[in-house]
């Protein structure tokens, strides 16, 4: 009857979710701002610390990144308005995906890696306005890390109250996906397991798989983003093989949580590595650095899949539930 309780208490709940989602969402929208203007002016060719950046591909890359904090400003504003439950699961879901893969991985490393990527920029020779640059770039990440999240949990906690909710055990329900979620998971999950091994060995100093030529290029920031990576496919796996095992329901947010941030970071920073111009300088030999690449992202679709697979059936059980309970107090 757990489950049942969480049906009946979900609605009169919503109101107290909606309020802390629109607190939240406005101020992400707020911290986003000072991004996307410094990425329009780079956009524009303004205010750039670099001569590269001056180039046809940057500023490609700081348009798409643009407008990308501008979808980030009209999600946070979906999550605080009421026309934002009306939108349809795929427009919100998308963006939201890959939004929190890309922000809450870099907001666990922000303390250490805005401050890297200075010292490695102004090694470089980027020009001073460079740094207030980055200043005002980590300050919008930290924030709309923070605040963003928060306002999808109090969205999401209102729309979709099955991504939330404790022990509820579709395997007896008919036509569920159960079997094919447990086949997948097993497969992305040593997927998953084998690349957080390779990321990890690499970020904590092995050279097997790296040029020898290219050592030196190892800075701190490579060694941070390939053990995110690592440590994250790591958490993927465990969420994935929690969620679809016979006792996963017991404990459903945290690998949810741990599954849906992973699927989306594998994504969002595979994609971004295999499309920019200069990832043939990572010291990976090229070979090794396609294929965790592109395992990287295959592997994130699938998840994703599984993920929807979970839900679907969850949203189906929860549904039926409510039924049986208002046919059950409809006889009384």
């Amino acid at each position: 009857m757990q489950s049942d309780n969480m049906t009946v208490s979900a609605q009169p709940q919503a109101p107290h979710w909606m309020k802390m989602s629109r607190i939240y969402g406005y101020s992400a929208a707020i911290a986003v701002t000072p991004y996307l203007l410094i990425k329009m002016a780079w956009t524009f060719g303004l205010f750039i610390p670099t001569e590269q950046m001056g180039d046809t591909s940057w500023r490609a890359i700081n348009a798409a990144t643009a407008v990308i904090a501008i979808i980030g400003i009209l999600l946070a504003l979906a999550f605080s308005r009421p026309w934002g439950t009306r939108l349809p699961a795929w427009l919100v879901a998308f963006p939201v995906w890959v939004g929190t893969g890309l922000l809450v991985p870099m907001l666990i490393l922000a303390p250490v890696l805005g401050p890297a990527a200075m010292t490695r920029d102004k090694g470089a020779g980027a020009a001073d306005v460079w740094v207030y640059e980055q200043l005002f770039v980590m300050v919008s990440l930290v924030g709309v890390g923070i605040c963003l999240p928060i306002a999808l949990a109090g969205y999401a906690k209102a729309r979709w109250p099955e991504a939330f909710g404790g022990s509820l055990d579709y395997r007896e329900l008919k036509g569920n996906t159960w079997q094919l979620q447990q086949t997948l998971a097993r497969l992305v999950g040593a997927g998953c397991i084998l690349l957080g091994i390779i990321k990890v060995f690499w970020a904590a100093g092995g050279t097997l798989g790296i040029d020898p030529a290219r050592l030196d290029e190892r800075d701190v920031w490579w060694h941070l983003l390939t053990l995110s990576i690592g440590a994250w496919s790591l958490a993927g796996a465990w969420g994935l093989l929690v969620l679809t095992s016979r006792n996963g329901s017991r404990s459903f947010l945290p690998p949810m949580a741990s599954a849906w941030i992973s699927s989306g970071m594998l994504f969002s920073y595979n994609l971004f590595s295999a499309i920019r111009e200069d990832s043939q300088f990572s010291p990976e030999y090229t070979l090794l650095r396609v294929l965790t690449t592109e395992a990287g992202v295959v592997l994130s679709v699938i998840m994703g899949m599984i993920l929807l697979l979970v839900l679907h059936d969850r949203r189906r059980a929860l549904d039926s539930q409510f039924d049986n309970y208002e046919v059950i107090r409809n006889e009384r």
